[in-house]
Parts: C-alpha cells; structure tokens; sequence
C-alpha cells in the first residue's frame, strides 16, 4: 500500500498493487486538486489477487475509523470489475472507473453515492513524475490482449492501448528537466507497447527514440516484459545502449511447461532459459529478475521443482514470488486447486532459493565501484538495481560508490569524491 498525499485536510490517495497503479495514484491525486477538492481520500485499488482486493476494503474501513469526516471515493481496477461490492460498503462516497479517474472534470463534479461512473478503457497519461521519488515512472501503455488464466486485469483495464511515440518522447523530455535523472517506462504489457499505433513501432524503437531524442536522460529502465514478446531491436538495444539499465524484470510465472499451458502463457521452459542466456551473451553484467507463482492449481512436487530450478537455469536473483490466490472470475479458479499449506511452502522454498542467489550476486559485488542514484532513507540503486546503502544524501543524485559489504540483501557503500 502507498500513499499520496497533499495536505493533511486536502487529498489523500491510497494505492495498492503495481507500478502502474503508483503512477496513476499521483495523477489521480493531481487531478482532484486541479479540481478543488478537499477533505477527499481516494483508495485506488488492485484486482491481480483476491487478497489484493480484500486490503484494499480493509484499508477503506480503516480510513473511516481514522478520518470519519473525509469523503472516500473508491477507484483503481478493484472497483473497475465490481464497483457494486464498493457502492455497498458504507464508508465509500462514490466510485469512479479506471477511464475518469485521472480527469480533473471527473472530481469537479458531484454523485451520488451509489452511482458508479464509465466503466469504458481509455489511454494512459503520461505522468509529470511521482513527487518525492528519486526516479519517474512513465506509462507508455495500459491494457492487455492475453486472457492468462490467473489474471482478472485484462477485465479491468481493457485491450492494449499505447501512447504515440512522440508524445512519450515530449513527457520523457519535460521529466528530464524537472531533474529526474531516471525514467521507468511502465505498462500492464509493456511489450505490446505499439501493437495498436500506425505503422505498429514495437518497444525497441521506443527505447531507441528516446534515448536517440532526450540525450540529456542518464538512465531509462524497464519495468516487467514478458520474453517472448520482446522485439529484435529491444534486445539489441539492451546490449548496446549503456543508458539503458542492465536489469530487466520478466514475468515468467512457472517453469514447468504443464503449467505454463495451463495458465495459457505464450513461452515455453526452453524460450526462458533461451532469451535469458541470449541477453547475458550480449550483455554479460545483465541482472534479472521474475514474477514467479507458487502452487498454481494442479501443480504437482515435480512441476515445482522445475520453477524451483527455474532460478538457477536462468540465472535469477531478483525474485517477486506470488503464492497462488484463487481470484473468482478467471479459469483458474476452477481448477484443482493446491492445498493451502504447500502453496505456502512451496512459495517459503522460492523466496528462499531468490534469497540464496540474490545474496551470492551481491557477494560478487564488494569492491567494485557503481554508480548509484540516491533515494530518501539514505539507500541508492546501482545500475544493476541492486540496493545500496549510502548514508544521508539528497535524492536523485547520481553518484560514484565504492561497494565495501554486503548483508545479503543489501550492499554498503562508501560515496567517492
């Protein structure tokens, strides 16, 4: 859960789930004041797991108990697949669709508490940056065209839609001279970026032109790609271009190819393996990470074990492990499900298996130099995206950091004059 907030009587907004989600939250939150509202809390919620909705309800009742004179309207793709559920809980004022909430005219306005406002897609923003973060996150396109099993998003947010390359290229530049040094592009299925434009440029010419039209952009980094999408150019430009960052992000979700039918993912065990040793060829300092579900219906010990080897075979270290959650409405809700306890252990043996690989990378790295981009708390992260502790320093700076130990999950560093 994260919060944004402006003002102690003002505009609150609370958001849960992705990075997407983070980023609209600011644009949510700028567009109710541009609108004049007070005393408003908005919870934008998330709807990739049934316990991801269950907080987001927890934190409405919450927010009343705290603050029982603000208004709450409820948004985000929770309230996009059952604004119903939200409309009936009493501490909610209102719900708004994912396709309103970012437009100021949407709060300017008055409605009724159980009115739920156009459930309709529409296309992302690009942001202004997310205030008080070190980097910007940019959403280069929302939606997805696949109907992965698991995965209620695709209900919530509708078919893919990209913003034209030359309107990233524009908020890319305006981010850089606010002082961002980083720009994270950031969508539901970021490498169907440009599937739906003219002339369908892929995401590798869209690393290309803003890297080629915003020289003055140190750092440009990804968030998740799924492998089997990722275009020739991309691929190209991750092992050519050193502004783009050396850490990619994959949703790889099993490594078992049974499973991988079964949740109707589009790679194979083999294609995973395949584009990660590719990509550490071109660019051997590469580092990766993946999304990985734990105890998917119908997974038996053997399944597992090849997720489980999954870490090694493709040289992960940056793992987000999901134990599999029953989310009503998708095929695989249906299925034969795990018993409860094994998902929990199976996911305990995945974090365990990221924890051991992630600590031997950080090992790897004492008494190197990096450079590191400073952050509040006084952490940093290297280029590789490994965190870096470096003492008290004003956010988004670059800066040169002698790597002097490790704690297996973070590094310490000494900053070089």
């Amino acid at each position: 859960m994260r919060t944004a907030r402006e003002g102690a009587t003002n505009v609150e907004v609370v958001g849960f789930g992705c990075r997407l989600n983070l980023v609209e939250s600011d644009l949510v939150r700028r567009a109710a004041l541009a609108a004049g509202r007070e005393n408003l809390v908005i919870v934008n919620t998330c709807a990739v797991t049934a316990e991801a909705e269950r907080q987001g309800r927890q934190a409405i009742r919450r927010i009343k108990r705290e603050r029982p004179d603000a208004e709450i309207i409820v948004t985000g793709c929770a309230a996009e697949i059952d604004p119903a559920r939200f409309v009936a809980m009493p501490e909610v004022g209102g719900v708004v669709g994912n396709r309103d909430k970012a437009d100021p005219r949407t709060w300017a306005r008055s409605w009724t508490r159980d009115e739920a406002r156009s459930r309709a897609p529409s296309s992302p923003l690009p942001s202004e940056g997310i205030r008080d973060h070190a980097r910007a996150f940019l959403p280069v396109q929302t939606g997805c065209d696949h109907r992965c099993t698991f995965c209620i998003i695709p209900f919530a947010r509708g078919p893919s839609r990209s913003v034209p390359m030359d309107e990233v290229v524009v908020a890319a530049r305006r981010l850089v001279e606010r002082g961002f040094p980083e720009i994270v592009l950031t969508g539901v299925d970021l490498t169907a970026y440009g599937q739906d434009l003219p002339g369908a440029p892929p995401l590798g010419s869209l690393v290309r032109m803003i890297l080629g039209e915003v020289p003055a952009l140190a750092r440009l980094r990804l968030s998740s790609i799924d492998c089997i999408e990722a275009d020739a150019g991309l691929i190209d430009a991750l092992a050519r271009e050193p502004r783009l960052m050396p850490y990619l992000h994959l949703s790889l979700q099993s490594g078992d190819d049974v499973i991988l039918k079964r949740m109707k993912r589009r790679h194979s065990r083999a294609d995973a393996v395949r584009f990660c040793a590719e990509l550490r060829r071109r660019r051997p300092e590469l580092v990766l990470g993946a999304d990985l579900i734990a105890g998917f219906p119908t997974e038996s010990e053997d399944m597992f074990r090849n997720t489980l080897a999954l870490v090694e075979d493709c040289g992960l270290t940056h793992l987000h492990v999901f134990p599999f959650s029953s989310r009503p409405g998708t095929a695989a809700a249906c299925m034969p499900a795990v018993a409860p306890a094994l998902v929990k252990e199976r996911a305990e043996r995945l974090r365990e298996a990221g924890d051991t690989a992630l600590g031997a990378h950080l090992a790897e790295q004492v008494g190197k130099v990096v450079r590191v981009l400073s952050e509040r708390g006084g952490i940093g992260h290297a280029e590789d995206f490994s965190a870096v502790r470096i003492g008290p320093v004003e956010p988004s700076r670059l800066l040169e950091v002698a790597i002097v130990a490790s704690d297996g999950k973070m590094l310490e560093g000494t900053i070089r004059p």
